[in-house]
């Protein structure tokens, strides 16, 4: 798909990308060594990145899927966190690296950690390829982070706007798109 003139501007380029899911599964791989990993990914935005990622980490690992709503059809987090489709896995015991394409109010992945530490997993940490820190409304931990981004609506690797440019090989902004603060 070409730039459309929807989008503001191209900020990371799918070689910067590729770069980072690079650096991203090195430093997973280092992290896990002689252990057994348990990929949990957030749909529907994770998937360009988590299937990316775990071609990156050398390592056994098993992948494993929840979808959670908080946004509804708004473009802003309702605030209220609903499983709409749990794991298969069970993760008792096990080392679990949670991934999200994106975290800012940190409602979504705050709660996702409360629910998988409930399980007693051996181990949880957590994976974003992008992060808005300065839009944060309950501390959480990200420990391992693509790119920290602007308060910009975002489309692309993964990403939508009303379900369409996920597709897109890029991250790109989009315009005229109203953010919280605005």
């Amino acid at each position: 798909m070409e730039f459309d003139d929807k989008f503001e501007k191209v900020l990371f380029t799918q070689e910067e990308l590729e770069e980072k899911v690079t650096e991203l599964g090195k430093k997973i791989t280092e992290k896990y060594q002689g252990k057994e990993l348990l990929m949990v990914g957030v749909l529907r935005g994770c998937v360009t990145f988590v299937a990316d990622l775990m071609r990156k980490i050398d390592l056994p690992l098993e992948l494993d899927f929840l979808s959670v709503a908080s946004y509804g059809k708004s473009a802003f987090t309702s605030g209220v966190v609903r499983v709409l489709k749990d794991l298969s896995e069970d993760v008792e015991g096990r080392h679990i690296l949670l991934v999200e394409d994106i975290v800012d109010s940190g409602l979504t992945l705050n709660y996702l950690l409360n629910y998988l530490k409930g399980r007693n997993p051996a181990s949880i940490a957590t994976c974003v390829l992008l992060d808005k820190p300065y839009r944060r409304e309950v501390e959480v931990t990200v420990d391992y982070v693509g790119f920290d981004v602007p308060d910009k609506f975002l489309i692309g690797y993964g990403l939508d706007y009303a379900q369409k440019y996920r597709n897109l090989p890029y991250i790109a902004t989009l315009k005229n798109k109203i953010t919280k603060e605005e």
